[in-house]
This record gives C-alpha cells, sequence and structure tokens, in this order.
C-alpha cells in the first residue's frame, strides 16, 4: 500500500510538471490605420499606368452598412490606389493599376459583397466628378410643398434634383 501512494505522488507530480509548462501566449499586435495604408501603398507599383473610373452603384440602402463596406472591399483588392463610394450621389470613384485592375473585376467586387448591389454608367474619366454646385437658399425642404413665390426663392442656377423639379412646377 505505501509503494503505491508512492507511486501515485510521483505520478501527480510527473502530471503537474509536464502541465504546467511555462507558455508565453502570442502577442496581438494592433496595426493602426497610418500603417496598414503605408503597407498598401509599399505593395502599389508608383510606375504602373492608373486610370480612374466612376459608376453607379443601386441597392444601396445606408451609407455605413453598404457604401463602406463596398468601398473596403475594392481598397482591399490588388492594384486599387484609391477608392470613394459616395452614398448620397450612388457614385464610386476608383483609382487603379490597368495591369491588375479592370471594370469586370471591380464590378464582381461590389456583386460579391451583396446580390443586392448593381454596377451601372461605368465609365473612364479624366478626373473624378465633384458634387454639382449649389445654392445655401436651394436647401428649403427641397422646394417641396411650397407656394411658386416660395420654390423660386430657390436659386436659378441649382442643379441639384429638388431645385431642377422647381422649374416644372413653377
Amino acid at each position: 500500500m505505501n509503494s503505491f501512494k508512492n507511486l501515485l505522488v510521483v505520478f501527480m507530480l510527473s502530471l503537474a510538471i509536464v502541465s504546467c509548462k511555462n507558455e508565453t501566449q502570442p502577442q496581438v499586435k494592433q496595426v493602426g490605420l497610418e500603417t496598414a495604408v503605408l503597407a498598401k501603398e509599399k505593395a502599389l507599383n508608383l510606375d504602373a499606368e492608373f486610370v480612374k473610373t466612376e459608376f453607379t452603384i443601386d441597392g444601396m440602402t445606408c451609407e455605413i452598412g453598404c457604401a463602406r463596406l463596398i468601398q473596403k472591399n475594392i481598397n482591399k483588392m490588388d492594384g486599387v490606389k484609391t477608392v470613394e463610394v459616395d452614398f448620397d450621389r450612388k457614385l464610386a470613384m476608383v483609382e487603379y493599376d490597368v495591369a491588375m485592375v479592370n471594370h469586370t473585376t471591380l464590378e464582381k467586387t461590389v456583386s460579391k459583397t451583396a446580390d443586392a448591389y448593381k454596377v451601372s454608367d461605368m465609365k473612364n474619366v479624366d478626373a473624378f466628378s465633384k458634387e454639382e454646385p449649389h445654392d445655401a437658399n436651394c436647401d428649403k425642404n427641397c422646394c417641396k410643398d411650397k407656394t411658386a413665390a416660395e420654390k423660386m426663392a430657390c436659386s436659378e442656377d441649382c442643379k441639384k434634383a429638388c431645385c431642377v423639379d422647381k422649374k416644372d412646377d413653377a
């Protein structure tokens, strides 16, 4: 019985020694946005031919869940230099290396994000379009439910859709 106790003690000690290894946990390093951007820039061939393309994306329902997710997915593509998805205008503006990216791969990336997103009016441009100029007076609830005189308060040269409609009503 004494030898059984000794054997049991030796077994328990050896088990404790083997299971209590001094293991170091792997360190998780957080990479800041600046580092990620620099890493992406390093991967780009700066001697490559870059093209700017704009296209419309239909099916987006929100800015953060839709537009930002599409922007993030396009930005992950090798060869993409810059990308901006404007939810309000349903417009994507992408600058990319033509040797690595083309219209088809851009469209596939948008479609893979969700089936609801549809790409249209894709075209190469020399410079990205800016939001149309708009007069401060044009923001009067988009001239909806206003009298003819109030609708005329919207600037005549305003190109925003809400003010363009006023010309038909006035």
